[in-house]
């Protein structure tokens, strides 16, 4: 059977005695690096000098939304019975164990409040932002790739590839679907998007309301992970919840849902 050969990566790209510099941290780096650089363009852009006086904080404060929210969601929604016996590794995220709708919802959380508490607009602040986030997605699922976790179910197609934990046989290599989905594809739909002009309807309301782009990204993000998980080897601890339906098909199900009901809410009532 002819696979494509998995590239041996060595995860940790130099070191200098005790300290390691991985591609793994190197990726996240990257995306952090790039929304960093994109949120600044669109603040300058749109005239959100607001937002501009309050940017380093709020940055603080959803990098730390992404590590809790991340690590509860994995907490709660992926491994709950043993961190339920083992509390006291919760913590211990170098042992691997992030969610992205864990994350997602911190992020949404904790922006909102901070916003709240500096006058900001919360809708305007989050399209610039989520704007931004599928590059950070596709640098993240570069770096699984690198990692070689997450990757995809046992395949017979030529695409297959075998991964050094992932068995003797080839498997999808989803990782970079979903790079290639959830990031470089979502990143082109939802940057398009925010860059449309605003033009006033027939009723006085924004095609283009702020807080359409968040719901844009909910959608998109949702549909797109609902059709990789279907290459995605579902978790060990978890295995398949309904037939053939996943954990992450199930939360980005709701995803969409809630993504789909802003939408309704911003375009119809929204008048900014």
């Amino acid at each position: 059977m002819y696979t494509i050969p998995y590239p041996q990566f060595d995860p940790v790209i130099f070191a200098l005695g005790p300290l390691q510099v991985r591609w793994y941290g190197l990726m996240y780096i990257l995306g952090f690096a790039a929304s960093y650089l994109l949120v600044k363009k669109q603040i300058r852009d749109f005239s959100f000098e607001r937002l501009g006086d309050h940017f380093d904080n709020l940055n603080m404060v959803l990098i730390l939304c992404v590590v809790l929210g991340g690590r509860l969601g994995y907490v709660f929604f992926y491994n709950f019975s043993y961190y339920l016996a083992h509390p006291l590794e919760i913590p211990a995220t170098w042992q691997g164990g992030m969610s992205f709708h864990g994350a997602c919802i911190a992020l949404i959380a904790g922006g909102l409040l901070f916003c709240r508490k500096q006058s900001l607009n919360f809708w305007k602040t989050a399209d610039i932002y989520v704007a931004t986030v599928p590059v950070g997605l596709f640098f993240g699922r570069i770096g699984n790739f690198i990692n070689g976790e997450l990757y995809g179910r046992i395949t017979s197609t030529g695409i297959g590839m075998v991964f050094p934990g992932g068995g003797p046989l080839p498997r999808h290599p989803s990782q970079l679907y979903e790079a290639l989905l959830e990031g470089a594809a979502l990143f082109v739909l939802v940057w398009a998007a925010h860059k449309k002009p605003w033009k006033a309807s027939a009723q006085n309301r924004r095609l283009w309301p702020h807080g359409s782009i968040l719901a844009l990204f909910l959608i998109g993000y949702g549909i797109f992970r609902i059709v990789v998980e279907n290459f995605r080897q579902p978790d060990p601890q978890l295995g398949f919840l309904f037939t053939s339906l996943t954990m992450g098909q199930l939360l980005s199900g709701l995803m969409v849902a809630a993504g789909a009901l802003l939408w309704i809410i911003r375009i119809r009532y929204a008048t900014i």
